[in-house]
């Protein structure tokens, strides 16, 4: 029994002096150590080439709702009637043609979320029949001080 003991006892004295000795090692104050990524330089310059495209193209993701897709005789001047009415029915908002062959395109709105361009279309509905929302991307012509919030009660 007094082996077992002894044992016990030398096995923590050995434990507590390994761990004295890992403290005076490494210690409490580590240094920072210094981490390189080391890669393809192909993947760097198909990155920096994003990041240049992406500041060249100044357009963002958003939403209008397509009136009417119109083909045929005098389509275009139907196309610009159609614009010019939708912008004295709902002043405020921006209607657009667009020319996608063989079709002129009546497109109204620049909406940031799909809900936003939804409600639009539930108040032009009745008037203008068969009208879908389209996924766009669009320059930017948004004035961006209206975006951000001033206060925070803005938010």
């Amino acid at each position: 029994m007094k082996k077992i003991l002894l044992l016990i006892a030398m096995f923590m004295m050995v434990c507590a002096a390994s761990q004295a000795q890992g403290t005076r090692l490494y210690g409490s104050n580590r240094s920072k150590g210094h981490v390189e990524i080391k890669g393809d330089v192909a993947v760097t310059q198909l990155v920096q080439k994003h990041v240049e495209l992406n500041e060249r193209v100044r357009t963002i993701p958003g939403y209008r709702i397509q009136v009417a897709s119109l083909s045929g005789t005098a389509s275009k001047n139907r196309a610009f009637d159609m614009k010019e009415r939708l912008r004295e029915a709902f002043p405020g908002v921006e209607a657009y043609v667009v020319f996608d062959e063989p079709n002129f395109k009546v497109k109204v709105g620049d909406f940031r979320t799909r809900l936003d361009a939804y409600v639009f279309l539930q108040r032009i509905r009745n008037e203008f029949p068969g009208t879908i929302i389209r996924d766009n991307i669009y320059p930017t012509q948004i004035n961006w001080d209206e975006m951000v919030p001033e206060t925070e009660d803005d938010i």
